[in-house]
């Protein structure tokens, strides 16, 4: 334990995230009997409050599971404690958001409450990264572009991805910030507004560098998008602000848990977000829309859609899009994407491809569309270039990244996972 943190049942109960369970549920979850989970109280290392109108306790559910997987892993049980690296219990603690079945929640705000009612990113960024949603509507300042675009456009071929160059320009930006490391969190938060009005604008930054500068002049970071990315629709802001409000953050995903293991080092915010942005660029994260963009180029024509889905299902391919294991009934965040997408701009052969996609996958039986189908689809009806959908996710979860850096600080701890060694391919201890 780090010295001057409280024990689990000295920290404050917070009932807008914590979930709780039952004592005979709680005691079932460790494998133990009911006495043992009443010392486990009494030592501090399990919260439990009492139920309103009743004799009983219930107890805090995160507090279980660390403890849980804490105990396996002394026990030798170095499978379940590897399994909670994939797709398992909890291993951080976490206030940021929470995935369950009522759907995902931005400190006890429902995410696609937040993203339907308009609320802007600037909002729920701060909410996220203070605990308070702002009574009035949030407007941050316009940054100085501290990088000559056209230079940094010049080192960086023409057709760049727009991720490919986020991924370039956010070092440029550190190591321009002179005071960058230590930072308090207000300093920090102010250089988080700083830095996410510059991955809008710079979203174009390869093919139109020009716009760089006129994006960043703009209200909000839903405006510097269109503009970076020259976009006429009057809808324009508001939709991608929907969408950026959608992926503000997502419990811990592989881009913010790098964000997370690289904050614990105590490297600056511009290192945390090129972690994550790298993490994201990967086929089976935020590159997912990339993969759903091939498929559009592969059937070509929305005639097309249905035959290439289900060729691809008889050779026992899969078409990506489609299904989340954190939402076996649907990912709520889908719908209202697709929703304003398909009414926008119908007509464009990708809209009509995506939909014959989607329709397809469903008559088959599969798993709804996940969130990064819904970004290709908005992507392709406001007619954004090859590579926005990943870009646009990436921005928008650059505000969750934040939120779990700054948290990750104020726990003050060094993650540092243990390796299960398993032995050289060849020798005798390999094969035990």
């Amino acid at each position: 334990m780090v010295k001057g943190r409280a024990t689990p049942a000295q920290s404050r109960y917070d009932s807008r995230h914590e979930e709780l369970v039952s004592a005979q549920q709680a005691a079932e979850l460790l494998g133990v009997k009911r006495a043992t989970l009443y010392t486990y109280v009494s030592r501090g290392l399990v919260r439990c409050v009492p139920e309103p109108g009743t004799k009983e306790k219930r107890y805090v559910r995160a507090d279980l599971a660390r403890l849980k997987v804490r105990h396996d892993a002394r026990a030798g049980h170095a499978a379940v404690a590897a399994g909670a690296l994939r797709w398992g219990e909890p291993v951080i603690d976490s206030a940021v958001s929470r995935v369950g079945a009522e759907g995902l929640a931005y400190r006890g705000h429902s995410a696609v409450r937040l993203a339907v009612e308009g609320r802007s990113l600037e909002d729920v960024a701060e909410l996220l990264w203070t605990g308070s949603l702002p009574v009035s509507p949030m407007q941050w300042p316009s940054p100085e572009p501290p990088l000559p675009p056209a230079s940094v456009a010049a080192l960086l071929p023409g057709d760049s991805p727009p991720l490919a160059v986020l991924l370039a320009v956010v070092p440029l930006l550190g190591a321009w910030d002179a005071v960058r490391f230590a930072a308090p969190a207000e300093q920090e938060r102010m250089r988080a507004r700083r830095l996410l009005r510059h991955l809008a604008a710079w979203v174009g930054g390869g093919r139109a560098p020009s716009r760089v500068g006129r994006a960043l002049k703009e209200r909000s970071v839903a405006d510097s998008l269109a503009v970076a990315w020259g976009v006429t629709e009057k809808r324009a802001p508001e939709l991608l602000n929907r969408a950026l409000v959608l992926c503000a953050d997502h419990e811990l995903n592989v881009s913010t848990f790098a964000a997370r293991v690289t904050a614990s080092s105590g490297a600056d915010l511009y290192a945390c977000m090129s972690a994550a942005l790298a993490a994201v660029s990967g086929p089976l994260h935020g590159g997912a829309s990339d993969r759903i963009e091939a498929l559009l180029n592969e059937v070509g024509t929305p005639q097309r859609a249905r035959q290439g889905v289900l060729e691809r299902l008889r050779r026992g391919e899969s078409v990506p899009g489609f299904g989340h294991p954190l939402y076996p009934e649907g990912d709520p965040r889908t719908p209202p994407l697709l929703e304003v997408a398909y009414a926008l701009r119908p007509e464009p052969v990708a809209v009509r491809a995506l939909r014959g996609v989607e329709e397809t996958m469903r008559e088959a039986g599969y798993p709804e569309p996940a969130v990064d189908f819904g970004l290709v689809a908005l992507a392709s009806a406001l007619g954004l270039p090859a590579g926005a959908a990943a870009a646009l996710f990436a921005v928008g979860r650059a505000a969750g990244w934040v939120a779990h850096v700054l948290e990750q600080r104020e726990q003050g701890e060094l993650l540092r996972p243990r390796a299960r060694y398993v032995g050289t391919p060849g020798t005798p201890e390999a094969s035990k």
